[in-house]
């Protein structure tokens, strides 16, 4: 007999939260519980090693040059393998390079040359992560609930940032950088331990292909055939650059020599988790219409948080303007997830994901670099207010794309629910009428014909 209770508890559980959105959901708050830590730790490791503002640069250039640098083939690797197999083998390279680097510190023996060669191992990891992660979460979910999905996913992984920035913090002034880098080494052994539980059976095996360049020619052309794509690529490639310089080099010095050190900085970038979590609970019940003009003019504030920098504004100050500008970038976040989803073919998510990563991320090699020889030409606070000129002028340039202005929410009624995926549970009324996006070649009239 079946218990009264039982019905309750399966209606309690969202349709779009099968078996695969579970798992990544749960592997992407333990890592980024420890990852939040660690990009603090790193770079007070590299000041407590006898460093500076330009090494700490170096140590991050060198996680970010390889990513950049192997991304285009991560995606293209990802859209022929199980994605979830990729995951993990990267999972598992992140837990052998922090796992050494903690090692290194602990024993006092890190050399600047060490923590540059670990954080390149760490960010080829990531070339290969990014775009299967990002490939496996757009096709674990369908229907008119993507966007919720998206922005629960979201809201999960900021709000374990979150904890994961204030623990870190916290952390690397009690007990030192080397153990936060030793968390974060056993989170990306557990998360990487979930992933190997994805299942990918749902999604039809690739035809086999004229080889790994005609994969990634076949990605470029999706990229360039969509201006609302491209121009978002590039106006990130500047904003993330100048992102990265400010949080990665000249944040961690603010903190040391204005604010007192990594505890305020940690409470700061907490801050900025909690407005992502705020900003993620919102966009789980607004579904503009025209999403990525709402998500365009969300990244305006992201230039507050240099100019607090370069002012520099006290640790209540910063953490304030680091919680507005979470709220922002996590309404651009999930409208940007949303807009993939419905336009990018499923088989084709992960060069285009690729592509967008390699894209946003091409100059923060570059960035991070140049930012400890920026500061001693220009100051830092110079640097600092040209971050956030620089974020103001990109932006305002991608809103005179017309796609990007008009590219609506497509969506249609049938009378049935969503085709089901192995592990994702129907919806609790297959009958009712279920509004679902439209494939993305199918010809709907946009404001100003917005024809692709």
């Amino acid at each position: 007999m079946t218990s009264p209770a039982a019905p309750a508890r399966r209606a309690r559980r969202p349709a779009w939260a099968g078996r695969n959105y579970t798992l990544l959901t749960a592997a992407a708050i333990v890592t980024n519980l420890g990852a939040h830590g660690a990009l603090i730790a790193a770079a007070f490791a590299v000041l407590e090693s006898g460093g500076d503002g330009g090494d700490v640069g170096l140590v991050a250039m060198a996680r970010t040059l390889p990513l950049v640098l192997f991304l285009l083939i991560g995606g293209a690797v990802a859209d022929r393998l199980p994605r979830h197999r990729v995951m993990v083998a990267a999972n598992a390279l992140n837990f052998v390079s922090q796992g050494v680097f903690a090692v290194l510190v602990l024993s006092g023996e890190a050399r600047l040359w060490h923590m540059m060669l670990l954080s390149a191992l760490g960010g080829t990891g990531q070339a290969f992560f990014n775009p299967a992660a990002e490939g496996m979460l757009m096709s674990s979910v369908s229907g008119e609930q993507a966007s919720r999905a998206f922005a629960m996913f979201r809201m999960a992984m900021q709000g374990a940032g979150l904890g994961g920035a204030a623990l870190g913090g916290a952390l690397v002034a009690v007990v030192g950088p080397g153990w936060v880098l030793a968390v974060d080494a056993v989170a990306f052994a557990v998360a990487g331990a979930l992933r190997a539980f994805l299942d990918v059976s749902h999604i039809a095996p690739r035809e086999p292909g004229g080889g790994l360049l005609s994969d990634l020619r076949e990605g470029w052309r999706e990229v360039i055939g969509r201006p609302w794509l491209w121009s978002i690529v590039l106006q990130f490639s500047v904003v993330v650059a100048v992102i990265g310089a400010a949080e990665s080099v000249y944040g961690p010095l603010v903190a040391e020599e204005h604010l007192g050190g990594p505890g305020p900085w940690g409470l700061a970038l907490a801050a900025f988790g909690a407005g992502t979590l705020l900003g993620a609970l919102v966009m789980m019940r607004w579904k503009p219409r025209r999403m990525l003009l709402v998500g365009t003019l969300s990244i305006f504030p992201l230039a507050l948080p240099s100019a607090a920098l370069a002012v520099p504004l006290p640790a209540s100050g910063l953490a304030l303007v680091m919680f507005f500008s979470g709220v922002s970038v996590e309404a651009f976040g999930v409208a940007w997830m949303t807009t993939l989803h419905q336009e990018i073919p499923e088989d084709k998510l992960s060069r285009v994901s690729a592509y967008d990563w390699f894209g946003s991320t091409a100059m923060l090699p570059l960035s991070t670099a140049l930012a400890g020889p920026a500061e001693n030409v220009f100051g830092r606070s110079t640097a600092l207010w040209g971050c956030a000129a620089l974020i103001v002028v990109v932006t305002a340039l991608v809103l005179l794309v017309p796609d990007v202005r008009n590219l609506t929410r497509r969506t249609r009624e049938v009378s049935a629910g969503p085709p089901e995926l192995p592990g994702l549970p129907a919806p609790a009324d297959a009958h009712a009428p279920l509004e679902v996006p439209l494939p993305a070649d199918a010809p709907v009239p946009a404001p100003g014909d917005a024809k692709r």
